[in-house]
């Protein structure tokens, strides 16, 4: 079987809704994932306009293959990860998480919630173009069940997790910013159900994203922002579209990368722990590598992507896990990208640590960063790639790191330029010693990336 992906990309299926991924497209993928799982799938999805069209599509798949159909409702990804581990065999999320409105798209799980393996993704599209989904005879067509009280079990298993008497003690002042989508069934609950003085924004679900685009970078969460300095708050927080990332505004109003967000909590896990392993990916800030050392952790390193993080986690009995864009995971909770137990965490170091997010953050081991990113067709990106390579090898000694594009490693820092899996962009990304250096180094890696594309 070849090995190359024709539908799947990092984390499922995304593409414009009712374009590429209509109904009678989502019903087949169903279909198909159904005929691998052959039990009981959880369904939830996103506030998108299209989400209800797709999930209806994505049940009949199911039940035509002879899957039972569980509705969890709207909720976000990490909620049905948290459902599937728990209850049944399989789960779908519709979402095209931080993409644009128009966009979504279809995350498979496996039993213990992780996103599916790459061998059933390839069984999937095989079933899907070259052979024919499992279709049951009528007596055998799955039935439909609904669960709507996980959102509040996952919430509460949260709280559980982290000392919710020290967080409520501390009167936290708190604004969260949910973008409209999926984390305003969970996040705004939570925080109050966590004792906190809660300010809520764009808190109200609606797929056409109307407060702010839902990805929560710097430019889109000025109103957060804003709203932090103005209420003289503790802390901002704010969610992508299904609520698996969390990104921290400062009680100054200053955004916190999310790769300070991610030391902050593996620096508290591993005091608390005594050690442990923690994985990331090889676009994580060195800041990661120090903190281990220090606080007597291991850290593994894989390609990009949270399910891979995820599945190392679960091989490697790891501690914590997480991204550089705010998506963190805690693998005693949920294999998966974790907004809820991220917040619920942080809020809890807040508390602990008495002092304020600034101050925690100032304690970090000090790197800085840039990203930009550059448009690519798809089928030039290989080319690019490995020119940059070559190059690179050829002419300089500088290390390379090609566990997922092409990492370089200098004296005063790294650059990484890599392709997007699911828009014709490349990214580059570089940590240095200074921000000139980084800036500079972002620079370069764009250079390269434009010198060898058509």
């Amino acid at each position: 079987m070849s090995n190359k992906k024709r539908l799947f990309g990092t984390f499922g299926v995304r593409r414009t809704a009712n374009d590429v991924l209509t109904p009678e497209f989502a019903s087949r993928l169903a279909a198909c994932y159904g005929s691998q799982i052959q039990g009981t799938v959880a369904v939830g999805g996103d506030t998108r306009t299209s989400t209800p069209m797709l999930k209806e599509a994505v049940k009949a798949g199911l039940l035509s293959s002879g899957c039972d159909v569980v509705d969890l409702g709207i909720l976000p990804t990490p909620g049905v990860q948290f459902a599937v581990r728990k209850y049944y065999d399989g789960g779908v999320m519709i979402t095209a998480s931080h993409n644009p409105p128009m966009y979504n798209g279809i995350k498979f799980l496996d039993e213990d919630g992780i996103g599916i393996a790459e061998d059933m993704e390839l069984a999937i599209e095989k079933l899907y173009f070259d052979e024919e989904p499992v279709r049951v005879e009528y007596s055998k067509i799955g039935q439909i069940y609904h669960n709507d009280k996980i959102i509040e079990e996952y919430i509460d298993e949260a709280i559980s997790k982290v000392d919710a008497e020290a967080i409520r003690n501390a009167n936290l002042k708190v604004v969260v910013d949910c973008g409209s989508g999926a984390g305003c069934f969970t996040a705004p609950y939570l925080i109050r159900k966590l004792g906190c003085e809660l300010t809520t924004l764009h808190c109200q679900a609606d797929g056409f994203f109307p407060g702010r685009d839902p990805e929560p970078i710097e430019e889109n969460l000025s109103d957060l922002i804003n709203v932090v300095k103005e209420l003289d708050a503790d802390i901002g927080f704010a969610h992508d579209g299904d609520a698996d990332r969390t990104i921290c505004i400062d009680e100054n109003g200053n955004f916190v990368l999310g790769d300070k967000t991610f030391t902050l909590v593996e620096k508290q896990m591993l005091k608390e722990n005594n050690g442990g392993t923690i994985v990331t990916t090889v676009a994580t800030s060195q800041a990661i590598y120090d903190v281990a050392d220090e606080y007597n952790g291991t850290v593994i390193a894989t390609a990009v992507g949270d399910l891979l993080v995820a599945r190392k986690l679960k091989d490697e009995n790891g501690l914590f896990g997480g991204e550089e864009n705010g998506g963190l995971i805690f693998p005693d909770f949920v294999y998966g990208r974790d907004a809820v137990m991220t917040v619920a965490k942080i809020l809890e170091i807040l508390a602990k640590e008495k002092k304020t997010l600034s101050e925690l953050v100032s304690e970090l081991p000090v790197y800085y960063a840039k990203k930009m990113k550059t448009e690519c067709p798809d089928d030039e990106k290989e080319f690019v790639m490995s020119s940059i390579a070559g190059e690179i090898q050829d002419t300089t000694d500088f290390k390379l790191d090609l566990t997922d594009g092409v990492k370089i490693l200098k004296e005063d820092g790294w650059v990484i330029i890599r392709p997007s899996g699911t828009e014709p962009i490349f990214r580059c990304f570089a940590e240095s010693d200074s921000q000139q250096k980084a800036d500079e180094m972002t620079e370069w890696g764009i250079g390269l990336i434009e010198k060898y594309k058509k």
